[in-house]
């Protein structure tokens, strides 16, 4: 892809917008960034960019077609029906993401995952493992790094691992990851894609341009997921953590197995696993595929997944308190997610949950809090509507709280020895916080400071 005649814009100066105009930029293309915030909002990430990027902020939007742009990169979180990416669309102006430009310079293989839930931890396994078997892994996308920033420092001995989200695959064209894995698909960020139908097609893009040489990784257990076979040129590779498979990864007799050909290879016990949960175990299982298909030998899987400890944000310990384990799960931000968290813990939970819900249901989340939680403690824009949601379920034993300070002062007062405090939100952090992270954040400092 030659960029040094080009004329770009980029709409969304967030990380992966940043990244691919400064990479454009770098390779000679006039790179116009615009944003619907002003450089006051935007603070030091504008003040430290490259000085050959033209700046169009507070909507300032220019019109692709008549300033005769040749190319539109658009960030993930920059719906497609935003003013300039439509224009840009209706004036045949090709339209892409960070992703899809990252792969158009990438010369490692890809190894993409996607999924409703355990995307990060499975990217960050999947990482590791190839890590410990010694290859140079680049891992990043949807997960933090934005694979653009990183991307030429890779070569075809090397593998990249990349954590793809639905908004990033939207705007892919030639996208092709050598092994594509699709985790799980539940009712998430309806209130972008409109149904469930249309957010299912956007993750099945995963595997778009596939070809009957890569690996195309689905869970079984979800009716939907495993459905998505049919629609895949690659190999298709099943994992299940509640099914014997005739070919894929699976549980047999309390270990992890991977059936291929004719032989059944032992991987690890469940047991021996560093990661609790049964969402974790999925994650291991789908990891395990990914990592089997690319080569890596067994016994550096299995030596991966008895020490890989998990990732930040999601299920991790914070602290024991007097007695009370504080749990950090603040990734949960659907109910899919805080359900698994709810279901990983046997003991009387503290929850703290709500902010900005995504257009998801909560009638199941509030059936699992009126049998797993002994108190929930409430906040954020959409709180409401999961109060409502346990009312229904005769479950009165909330408590609303007005930020995250005092949450963490009722959750300290109501806990008992035995018990665990569970931030785990069921929704997204944008009504109060920039991302999940700075939720978890505040929440970690908050319990840190705890006396006890």
């Amino acid at each position: 892809m030659h960029l040094d005649d080009k004329k770009v814009l980029v709409v969304g100066a967030a990380r992966s917008g940043i990244a691919a105009a400064e990479f454009m930029a770098q390779k000679g293309a006039e790179v116009t960034l615009t944003d619907a915030k002003s450089i006051e909002q935007l603070g030091d990430i504008i003040n430290n960019l490259d000085k050959k990027i033209r700046l169009a902020l507070n909507g300032q939007y220019p019109d692709p077609a008549k300033e005769s742009y040749h190319l539109v990169v658009v960030s993930p979180g920059v719906p497609l029906t935003a003013p300039p990416v439509a224009a840009a669309c209706e004036g045949e102006i090709p339209v892409i993401g960070e992703l899809e430009l990252a792969f158009r310079f990438a010369e490692a293989p890809i190894i993409a995952i996607t999924g409703t839930n355990g995307k990060t931890t499975t990217t960050s396994l999947v990482g590791q493992i190839l890590k410990d078997a010694g290859f140079n892994t680049l891992v990043g996308g949807n997960i933090g790094t934005p694979l653009i920033s990183k991307v030429e420092n890779y070569d075809e001995n090397d593998f990249i691992v990349a954590e793809v989200s639905s908004f990033q695959l939207e705007t892919i064209q030639t996208f092709r990851p050598r092994a594509a894995a699709i985790l799980n698909i539940t009712p998430d960020h309806l209130d972008r894609h409109g149904s469930i139908d249309n957010y299912t097609a956007a993750k099945a893009k995963i595997f778009s341009n596939q070809s009957p040489f890569d690996y195309s990784i689905l869970n079984y257990d979800y009716e939907n997921t495993a459905a998505l076979a049919e629609h895949s040129i690659g190999r298709v590779i099943f994992f299940s953590s509640k099914h014997i498979l005739e070919t894929g990864v699976f549980i047999q007799n309390g270990n992890i197995v991977v059936s291929m050909g004719d032989a059944i290879t032992e991987v690890i016990s469940v047991k021996e696993l560093s990661m609790p949960g049964g969402h974790n175990l999925e994650n291991a299982l789908a990891a395990t595929a990914c990592a089997y298909a690319m080569g890596v030998q067994v016994n550096t899987i299995k030596q991966t997944l008895s020490t890989f400890a998990g990732v930040a944000h999601r299920l991790e310990t914070v602290a024991n308190k007097g007695g009370v384990l504080y749990v950090n799960d603040s990734k949960a931000t659907n109910p899919d997610a805080a359900i698994k968290a709810l279901e990983a813990f046997d003991v009387p939970i503290v929850l703290i949950a709500g902010g900005l819900n995504k257009g998801s249901d909560f009638t199941t989340f509030a059936k699992l809090i009126k049998e797993k939680v002994r108190v929930l403690i409430l906040l954020g824009k959409h709180a409401h509507e999961i109060q409502q949601a346990v009312q229904q379920e005769k479950f009165e034993r909330f408590v609303m709280a007005e930020d995250y300070v005092e949450a963490v002062k009722v959750a300290s007062r109501v806990a008992q020895s035995g018990e665990v405090v569970l931030l785990s939100p069921a929704c997204a952090s944008w009504d109060m916080f920039t991302s999940y992270e700075e939720r978890g954040n505040l929440f970690r400092d908050l319990v840190l400071k705890l006396r006890g």
